[in-house]
């Protein structure tokens, strides 16, 4: 589905509406546009069968304006340049958008790492970060897992940084085993943040979510887990797919049964008493809220002129594409952009690095309800920002509010000289 879209030139698309709806100077958008920095590295790594393989890496660094470099590490075989600065760019304003001290920074590494055995990707994750040594560490730039990297390889990333530094430095890599510096609840956070800003959703929509209807497009761990969560909440899921198949059924199904069913099974798809559905139909269905939670670009503008939620909240980076966030919007669907239900991830993991800087743990208890505060405030002042203006959607307010953090930040520090004034009385401008 359009999987032929520039992530990079919709990012830089994305910026050039905020930076003109809220009348900045054109210096903004030209800082804003590209990432400052931006490192490919050779990465050699022995083989189980002695021979030598070489990977290609990448680090992406946007903006540092706020505070550290923040964003996390991929392993796919499909990663790309263009794709990690865009990357980069999100992580920026995903960041700014609920208000942390964070820029925005991004790695990958183009590699399967499914071929690859345990002990290969241990060295392919100790020889990443050697290549990356000089420009990350707890004060200036802080990976974390993404697409097929887990605490595990956070874990060897870090010993591995430690070993260079002399010194042990839990904070330069968040996303790690508890046991070495993890955060409780980070590995619900993301999907625990997209069911709080659902809520919030709804209660602006006036319904609740006690029998509201929800179909989740992916049933990995952030579509899995939101699932729990709003099915706790009193929600119907009626209908989940994942890379194998799909499962639907209009009474709803019980999500932890259902994560059973895959864990023995692959799929959810023949979870008993429910239907085949596909993708497609999944997208398109009668359902309150629609979970985007798997991969960009699926919410073209042909999909989003079927879609019948009332609420649309990307757990996913980039499932909807520009044409469909136009469709979505002329029909009033209430989209939650992904920059802003998807933050709840580094919002822990900015936890787990305050911790780590602190040498004190908290509970679980004590994460999830700053993690709430967050995400609500959040929430709020997004939806006050789409207030303010005429045609300004919920994504067009979430770019709006954390450009506006970002070019604050680099006023303050100068780095837009004589243009500060005119930053400092931004207004809303016209559509």
């Amino acid at each position: 589905m359009a999987s032929n879209l520039n992530p990079f030139e919709n990012a830089q698309q994305e910026i050039k509406r905020a930076v003109t709806r809220l009348g900045m100077h054109p210096a903004v958008y030209e800082i804003l546009k590209q990432p400052m920095k931006v490192l490919t590295v050779v990465i050699p790594v022995q083989m189980d069968d002695g021979s030598i393989k070489v990977f290609t890496g990448y680090r992406a660094q946007h903006n540092n304006a706020p505070g550290p470099y923040k964003g996390g590490i991929r392993f796919h075989p499909d990663v790309t340049l263009d794709e990690v600065k865009a990357l980069a760019m999100w992580m920026t304003f995903k960041c700014g958008v609920v208000g942390l001290p964070y820029g925005g920074g991004k790695g990958g590494v183009a590699c399967n790492p499914k071929e690859l055995s345990r002990g290969e990707l241990e060295r392919l994750s100790r020889g990443y970060i050697r290549a990356v040594a000089e420009v990350v560490g707890a004060e200036k730039d802080i990976p974390a897992p993404d697409v097929y990297t887990n605490p595990q390889i956070m874990a060897w990333m870090m010993d591995e940084f430690s070993q260079l530094k002399g010194y042990n430095e839990f904070g330069v890599i968040t996303g790690k085993p508890l046991v070495v510096g993890g955060s409780a609840g980070r590995n619900e956070a993301t999907a625990r943040g997209c069911s709080i800003v659902v809520r919030e959703a709804a209660k602006t929509l006036g319904f609740s979510l006690k029998g509201a209807t929800v179909a989740v497009q992916g049933f990995g761990n952030a579509g899995s887990i939101v699932a729990r969560l709003l099915h706790a909440e009193g929600c119907r899921i009626v209908a989940v797919v994942d890379s194998t198949g799909g499962a639907y059924n209009p009474a709803g199904m019980d999500p932890g049964r259902l994560s059973e069913h895959k864990v023995k099974t692959g799929s959810v798809k023949g979870y008993p008493g429910t239907k085949s559905v596909s993708s497609a139909e999944l997208l398109t269905m009668e359902c309150d809220i629609l979970v985007p939670a798997a991969l960009e670009n699926q919410i073209t503008a042909s999909v989003a002129s079927q879609v019948k939620a009332k609420i649309v909240a990307e757990a996913a980076n980039g499932p909807t594409t520009p044409d469909g966030d136009r469709v979505l919007t002329q029909q009033g669907v209430f989209l939650i952009p992904d920059i802003l239900a998807s933050a709840g991830g580094v919002t822990v993991s900015y936890f787990e690095w305050v911790q780590n800087n602190m040498g004190y743990y908290w509970t679980e208890q004590e994460v999830n309800e700053r993690l709430e505060a967050i995400m609500v405030k959040g929430f709020q002042e997004v939806l006050t920002m789409k207030k303010l203006g005429k045609d300004i959607d919920m994504r067009l307010a979430a770019y709006m509010v954390a450009v506006k953090r970002v070019a604050d930040a680099m006023a303050v520090r100068g780095w837009l000289g004589n243009t500060t004034s005119q930053v400092a009385k931004m207004e809303v401008k016209p559509a």
